[in-house]
């Protein structure tokens, strides 16, 4: 019996039935793990025997199985979320060292549902990437073609999911960070609604964008990890107070119906064929299964990537200043004075993606270039916000691509920021909107590269998303298929 195979709804069942053990299954991954991941970089730090031992709980009976859809899963954290005693690198050296004090609320609400941590999963520094090729560390590679990102910066959650190394994963979305990756690795990834999740313990890159959410094999475990971690919470000042859908439930509803927006803004010139056949595709098959398609325009949509990389540098450049070689982190040795130390703990401390993003932070908030930049795509932002709140009149959810392009190979973009920012064309406005958004397998280009489609719902509407993600899903077989990695 493959266990990594398995969606962790269906390891939930076997577990629960006890036709599996909680001990064999975290060792199977574990296992796989020490096989595979040398190869891939998925992880950072792995928790193995800390994972046997919580296993051991459930096998003893001192845990419960039927206490939650998570108890006995085993998933995977993107090292820019705290757990408590362990270390939260985000990716930068000037982290290497730093054991977290506590845990971010969304691993405690994790534990609680009764999932066990497998390890902590690589990512582009700070989050600041489309490839995770940024780490101080590893390069992660591309489970489908190892010559090939797995996307950014969720990139080792992602490849870790498509891969098998773990059940199910957190990544943060702060422009795209989880449904770019979820893409190109063939999997599931869902960024909720700014405010629907905890952002306490998440280590900041861009406060008003940063959002946690699950990368998955299918919709239904997206559904369950989301209804673990969702709901407010008092440690997060920007957590909103509403109730909770029941996630699950919404899957077995059909979209007969509902109206599916279609925006002429995100089929563009540049985008890969394939992409753009495999998603027209797409929005076929929901047309089949009932939905009305509908033509929608987001007229704001080209600027979209000048006002994100304004303004999340812009508050990159204020988050990251905390890392200054005094408190915690990176310290450089001689420094001459404090200035000094300073300057010489952040060169040495950051890499040249983040550098470049705290210079360009550091300029547009500068005095007599505010007005200019920071406070215009401000104004751009609310725009794009309104550009949605208009298409919502229309109707109910937005189908588009989730990048215009398959995942690109390992270095082809690194010396041209500029062609990298261009791959989240299609994924900003929903972060600078703070609307829901899913990606979720749609097809394969001719080199077998996977090819994501992207659900955008109105504000808090996950469920709707999640439902129509999910039929889609059951009338296709793209979730079905893994790289083979033997």
């Amino acid at each position: 019996m493959q266990i990594h195979s398995f969606p962790i709804h269906r390891i939930h069942d076997l577990l629960e039935t006890r036709q599996i053990g909680a001990v064999e299954t975290v060792s199977e991954f574990l296992e796989r793990i020490s096989a595979i991941d040398p190869g891939l970089n998925a992880y950072l730090a792995t928790f193995g025997e800390k994972a046997i031992e919580e296993a051991k709980l459930y096998d003893s009976g001192a845990r419960d199985f039927s206490a939650s859809p998570l108890a006995g899963a085993p998933v995977a954290i993107k090292d820019v979320i705290a757990i408590k005693g362990e270390l939260t690198t985000c990716g930068s050296r000037i982290l290497k060292d730093f054991v977290s004090p506590y845990n971010a609320t969304v691993t405690e609400k994790l534990r609680r549902a009764g999932a066990i941590f497998l390890g902590k999963t690589n990512l582009d520094e700070f989050a600041m990437g489309s490839s995770t090729e940024n780490s101080a560390f590893v390069k992660t590679r591309n489970p489908w073609d190892r010559q090939r990102v797995p996307g950014g910066s969720s990139g080792g959650s992602a490849a870790a999911v498509a891969a098998g190394l773990c059940a199910g994963a957190l990544g943060t979305d702060t422009g795209g960070s989880i449904r770019q990756p979820a893409s190109f690795c063939g999997v599931v990834g869902l960024k909720p609604t700014y405010g629907r999740v905890s952002r306490f313990g998440l280590v900041a890159f861009a406060s008003s964008l940063d959002q946690i959410g699950p990368i998955t094999r299918d919709v239904e475990d997206a559904a369950i990890m989301l209804q673990a971690i969702a709901g407010y919470d008092p440690s997060d000042s920007t957590s909103v107070d509403l109730p909770v859908p029941q996630y699950r439930a919404a899957l077995k509803q059909s979209i007969k119906g509902l109206r599916l927006g279609i925006p002429r803004e995100y089929f563009i010139e540049g985008t890969h064929p394939e992409v753009e056949a495999a998603v027209r595709t797409a929005i076929e098959t929901c047309s089949r299964l009932g939905a009305t398609i509908v033509d929608i325009s987001l007229p704001h949509t080209e600027y979209g990537i000048a006002a994100y990389y304004i303004i999340a540098p812009a508050e990159a450049s204020s988050n990251l200043a905390r890392y200054d070689g005094v408190k915690y982190g990176h310290r450089a040795k001689n420094g001459a004075d404090l200035l000094d130390t300073y300057r010489k703990s952040r060169s040495e401390g950051f890499g040249a993606e983040v550098k470049r993003r705290i210079m360009l932070g550091t300029y547009v908030l500068s005095a007599g270039y505010y007005d200019a930049y920071y406070k215009k795509a401000s104004q751009v932002r609310t725009l794009i916000r309104r550009d949605f709140l208009e298409a919502f009149q229309k109707c109910d959810a937005i189908l588009a691509p989730v990048s215009p392009i398959p995942a690109f190979k390992l270095g082809e973009k690194s010396n041209d920021p500029l062609q990298m920012y261009l791959s989240d064309v299609f994924t900003l406005p929903a972060s600078l909107a703070g609307i829901p958004g899913i990606s979720v397998p749609c097809g394969f280009t001719t080199e077998h590269l996977p090819i994501g489609l992207q659900i955008l719902g109105p504000h808090f509407r996950e469920e709707l998303v999640l439902r129509v993600a999910h039929q889609f899903e059951q009338a296709s077989s793209f979730h079905l298929l893994a790289p083979e990695m033997e």
